[in-house]
């Protein structure tokens, strides 16, 4: 299974202390990778290193907030340090927010399409110097559902998402001739701290499970197979594609 080894790599996961990113984080270290979980929340991430530890992987936890410049530059230097090199990274990391889009706040619109769109870019940037310098690498970014369908409620996460997608491309384009693949992943309905909600009303949720082919919600670790393989040497001459993990929904 040479193809899909990432011994020697090192990933950074925005957003790795749980739900989807930890699901991704636990995949890429069980395919070998050392793994930097980067999140908001240092019990959490905590938790989260020491669970990837325990089943004998390198890990260790950066505090960051991907809206804060300065922290993404010290997560990418801490990972410099403390493993030599950055070959992967998986942005992750996001918020929801909205309402009615008549009456949407301002704040809440910047404050979403920072966090979800404009903190890809900023990480991109930062890893992107290093990955070259080392002849290639790895850049995955989580869109959504809402990168293919609108919302009444949630519009500046939609857009951010959908976002997510065309940043993807135009990164895929560019950074192409550096040997830098850079792709997307599209998850469907996850059973998360975000869809929470979601699963609890039951009108919903019984309407997503009937749209679903699968007729369930996905669990965070069905993301790890996706992760990998555009990790890793398999997905070598595969660059700015989006991979819905849906169980389905995108195509019924």
């Amino acid at each position: 299974m040479q193809w899909f080894d990432l011994s020697g790599k090192t990933a950074i996961v925005t957003g790795g202390n749980g739900g989807i990113g930890l699901g991704i984080a636990r995949g890429l270290a069980d395919a070998g990778a050392r793994v930097v979980i980067a999140g908001r929340n240092e019990a959490k991430n905590e938790a989260a290193v020491e669970s990837i530890q325990a089943s004998g992987h390198a890990c260790v936890g950066v505090k960051c907030d991907v809206a804060i410049p300065e922290d993404i530059a010290a997560t990418v230097e801490t990972t410099l340090s403390e493993f030599g090199g950055v070959d992967i990274l998986v942005n992750n990391a996001g918020i929801s927010g909205g309402g009615a889009p008549e009456r949407l706040e301002e704040a809440v619109w910047d404050e979403v399409l920072d966090v979800n769109l404009k903190s890809v870019l900023r990480f991109c940037q930062a890893c992107h110097p290093h990955m070259k310098s080392a002849g290639g690498g790895k850049i995955i970014n989580i869109g959504s559902m809402y990168s293919l369908f609108g919302s009444a409620v949630v519009s500046p996460y939609a857009a951010s998402k959908g976002g997510v997608i065309q940043l993807t491309r135009s990164l895929a384009v560019a950074w192409a001739r550096h040997n830098i693949q850079v792709n997307a992943i599209l998850p469907g309905w996850i059973a998360t701290d975000m869809t929470a909600g979601a699963m609890d009303n039951k009108a919903f949720y019984d309407l997503i499970v009937t749209r679903t082919p699968a007729g369930r919600f996905g669990v965070p670790d069905e993301l790890a197979g996706a992760g990998v393989f555009l990790a890793s040497k398999a997905s070598d001459f595969a660059t700015g594609i989006s991979l819905p993990v849906d169980g389905g929904y995108s195509i019924s």
